[in-house]
């Protein structure tokens, strides 16, 4: 069983097995439709699509982030209808980094769903491997699956904030030029959660876009995390997507445990009376 990361020929050798799923997690927050179009071009054989608008978050409420938690039961729903059961084993790409592949790796464990990895590299990887791609969407037999959500995998911004004053470590995945506020051109308001660390996504991966070594990647983490415990971290971002790279990264480096601050930035700026910090600390 795959719950990390798997290498192109790795996944090259189970393409034809039935009980293996590939999913093309391709996206663009400023072309949301760019994504699915590269998928209906060309693809990985056997993969499906999802949208993170559509398939991987919720509907945008008065109070959410920009991409809110996608109700389980509906989530539920559409891995039934791409056949997913408890013996599936699930591959999820993107185009390169991983970014928007670990947000379905990371919702899937959160609905009780062990057998998911990213593949390393993504389409790029596969590409430069000179390994096959079709433009032929697959039919699959649609199951029933049933999801055991963890209410414990997450955080609201209440929760939050009450964790950081208990001393937990939050890490934001956001560029620094974002995590600052001498730079925003996604969301309104910029700056970070006042007591916010920043860990870049960038940090995960090596100059060819793939995830850096266990090793590597647990000496980096326990730099940004000053010696608090795993269980007592909290990965976020912009809105709750990019941060789930870190918490994959951690998995990776055998550091469980952390959760995600499931709104994010955007989220937190939604109530003017949440505190904001801009700068390289504080």
């Amino acid at each position: 069983m795959f719950t990390t990361l798997i290498c192109p020929q790795e996944l090259a050798a189970h393409l034809t097995d039935p009980e293996w799923l590939v999913v093309d997690c391709r996206f663009d927050l400023a072309e949301p439709e760019r994504g699915e179009q590269a998928y209906r071009e060309s693809h990985i054989p056997g993969a499906v699509y999802a949208h993170l608008d559509r398939d991987l978050s919720g509907p945008i409420g008065p109070n959410t982030g920009r991409h809110p938690l996608p109700d389980p039961e509906r989530f539920a729903q559409r891995l039934g209808e791409w056949g997913v059961t408890e013996r599936t084993q699930v591959i999820a790409y993107d185009a390169d980094t991983g970014a928007f592949a670990a947000r379905l790796w990371w919702l899937l464990r959160w609905v009780g769903h062990e057998a998911v990895a990213v593949l390393n590299g993504g389409m790029r990887a596969w590409c430069e491997a000179g390994l096959p791609r079709t433009h032929e969407v697959p039919r699959r037999p649609t199951t029933r699956f049933v999801a055991r959500p963890n209410r414990e995998a997450w955080l609201s911004s209440e929760e939050l904030i009450d964790k950081l004053r208990d001393g937990w470590r939050l890490l934001d995945a956001r560029a620094p030029e974002r995590f600052e506020g001498r730079v925003e051109s996604i969301d309104p308001v910029a700056g970070h959660v006042p007591g916010a660390v920043n860990h870049p996504l960038s940090w995960n991966l090596d100059a060819n876009g793939r995830f850096l070594s266990a090793a590597e990647l647990r000496a980096r983490y326990e730099v940004s995390q000053a010696g608090v415990d795993d269980t007592r971290t909290i990965a976020m971002c912009g809105s709750g997507v990019t941060a789930c790279h870190l918490l994959l990264a951690m998995e990776i480096a055998g550091k469980r445990g952390a959760r995600l601050y499931a709104g994010s930035w955007s989220e937190w700026i939604r109530d003017p009376r949440r505190r904001i910090a801009t700068g390289p600390h504080e």
